[in-house]
């Protein structure tokens, strides 16, 4: 069957083939789990949360095409660029983090390829950028970074 076809019997958006709100806070809470524990990124996260997950959530969800809550409650796009601010991360840094999501991706998500490829191209895109918004000082302006971008079947929308 073609990805074409595949995708016909799929659900309409990634955030419901994920499992909704609920699917994205397994894979945080499995992620976040793994990052604490992990000596290379455990320091990136010295000022973790519980809250951090449940953000991460809203955020996830919001990107993947469900409820628009991190932009209406959180504030968007540009809130999530300041909190990398400052936090210098590495390349090494990156890429170990998104070791660690696959492995989040393959315990949680369902066990679709075409989802569990799409949701992990979101992730590495998202972590370039914030490798590159990383680098420049708290409190630095950064523009208009516009909407919260969303991710579909087809990459960035």
């Amino acid at each position: 069957m073609t990805e074409l076809a595949d995708r016909a019997d799929r659900a309409a958006t990634l955030y419901e083939a994920v499992g909704g709100t609920e699917g994205l806070r397994r894979l945080s809470n499995t992620f976040y789990e793994a990052v604490l524990a992990d000596l290379l990124l455990a320091p990136v996260f010295a000022d973790f949360t519980p809250t951090h997950v449940e953000h991460v959530t809203v955020w996830l969800a919001e990107i993947f095409a469900g409820p628009a809550d991190f932009t209406a409650d959180l504030g968007g796009h540009q809130a999530l660029l300041r909190a990398h601010l400052g936090l210098s991360i590495t390349e090494e840094q990156r890429l170990r983090w998104m070791e660690l999501m696959a492995a989040a991706v393959d315990k949680e998500l369902p066990d679709d390829e075409l989802l569990r490829r799409r949701v992990l191209e979101y992730f590495d895109w998202g972590t370039r950028i914030a490798r590159d918004v990383s680098a420049a000082s708290v409190g630095e302006d950064l523009g208009d970074p516009g909407p919260t971008p969303r991710w579909g079947w087809d990459g960035l929308a």
